[in-house]
């Protein structure tokens, strides 16, 4: 499980160095995916199969689903992450997620996400009290 936040930079190469604690769970190898908030979800690679699995199972004659699994998998990369931890980010995806130099990498479960750093402040800023005032069911039968 990905949890914490943590704060590297992105080299001049365009790679981040994973958490040491992450390390371990993403060691057979990750891919890269654009997310929904304008950042990089970090899948471990047996994860993203699983995933990528269940959408296999929806129907490609809903415009949606294409147009979700054109965006998902033309933007993915799988990578390995080299011995110190490092992972490559393609330029698209720096692109898409903003990604200068000051990066934030956040633990969400079974994946965790790269964000650009202010990028990071500004949704959390405006999460939080969303957060700690929720009253009513979020996900069913969990919360």
């Amino acid at each position: 499980m990905f949890l914490g936040t943590h704060t590297p930079r992105l080299d001049d190469k365009g790679r981040v160095v994973l958490p040491a604690k992450f390390r371990e769970g993403l060691s057979g190898g990750v891919v890269l995916t654009k997310g929904q908030d304008r950042s990089i979800v970090v899948w471990p690679a047996d994860e993203f199969a699983a995933y990528s699995a269940r959408l296999n199972e929806a129907s490609r004659s809903d415009a949606r689903v294409r147009a979700y699994l054109r965006v998902l998998f033309s933007g993915a990369s799988d990578e390995m992450p080299d011995k110190q931890g490092r992972v490559s980010v393609p330029q698209i995806l720096r692109d898409y997620a903003g990604l200068e130099r000051d990066v934030v990498v956040v633990g969400n479960g079974t994946t965790c996400e790269i964000w650009d750093a202010g990028a990071w402040q500004q949704y959390l800023a405006g999460q939080e009290e969303a957060f700690s005032s929720i009253s009513e069911e979020v996900v069913p039968g969990i919360l």
